[in-house]
């Protein structure tokens, strides 16, 4: 690459989710894209998206992109599941920058993961409502056996931080019951909440079942399309991690730290869409 002015774009990438979950995938991405800055945005004055209607979830979906657009940023990552099962096409035909979902690297990730190509999925009940993960599945292998089950009490264990709870490792089980002794191979994480449960979703579904979730695989989909699509910051240049968030920051900086695997949580600011 040439050192011409045009081939850098110094601005920031942005990355959305109805909370904190989306962290995940923004961890991710930053250690995948060490030299990209990031402005992530949580809609946490209006979460949990996956409760919501599909025509809330799309309207709430372009809100967000817009306030992110009005930031300058040069590209979009929909990190929130629902938001991308329900809100992506509109936004592609709204915006003009490029925009990654977290469905179909996830979906990718999953068949390169499955021998047997029986896969799960778990998801909010919007999310799973849709049908968007057994839509795309089967688009990108016909012969796929998807199993899809909503677990709606996942998002508010994690929130609470009960990840060794006595109780939380009840509510997986009886949440997973259904998948137990249907042989699948491996699991889609099809919510950003879920990953901090893994340790027991593997102890409920057994440690033969690969689990997948998102965020690696959107963070090596967009290192590629850096590549094709958006030119990359100049080399040598500080990263930076800004936070939005829609309502008090309090809650926000108490909870980050559980998705962002060691990364700073500094620069958060309250904003209204």
């Amino acid at each position: 690459m040439k050192g011409d002015k045009s081939d850098f774009d110094p601005r920031p990438i942005g990355i959305f989710d109805s909370g904190v979950g989306g962290l995940t995938v923004l961890g991710a991405l930053a250690r995948q894209l060490p030299g990209e800055s990031f402005i992530y945005l949580g809609d946490t004055a209006r979460v949990p998206y996956g409760s919501k209607s599909p025509r809330t979830v799309e309207r709430y979906t372009l809100q967000v992109a817009d306030f992110l657009l009005s930031q300058n940023v040069k590209a979009l990552v929909v990190a929130c599941n629902t938001a991308s099962a329900l809100g992506l096409a509109a936004l592609r035909t709204h915006c003009d920058v490029p925009i990654q979902g977290v469905i179909q690297p996830g979906c990718r990730a999953a068949l390169s993961a499955s021998k047997s190509r029986h896969i799960g999925v778990i998801g909010t009940r919007t999310t799973m409502a849709s049908g968007a993960y057994p839509h795309t599945l089967y688009l990108l292998n016909p012969k796929v056996q998807v199993s899809s089950l909503a677990c709606p009490l996942f998002v508010p264990l994690v929130e609470e931080n009960w990840l060794t709870h006595p109780a939380t490792h009840l509510i997986v089980e009886e949440s997973l019951k259904p998948f137990i002794h249907k042989k699948l191979d491996t699991l889609i994480l099809g919510c950003t909440h879920y990953p901090p449960l893994k340790p027991v979703i593997k102890e409920v579904l057994g440690s033969e079942v690969r689990l997948v979730d998102s965020a690696q695989a959107v963070a090596e989909e967009m290192e590629l399309r850096l590549r094709d699509l958006i030119k990359p910051t100049r080399p040598g240049t500080p990263q930076l991690l800004n936070y939005l968030v829609t309502d008090v920051a309090e809650r926000f900086i108490e909870v980050a730290p559980r998705f962002l695997d060691g990364l700073p949580v500094k620069n958060v600011e309250m904003v209204d869409l």
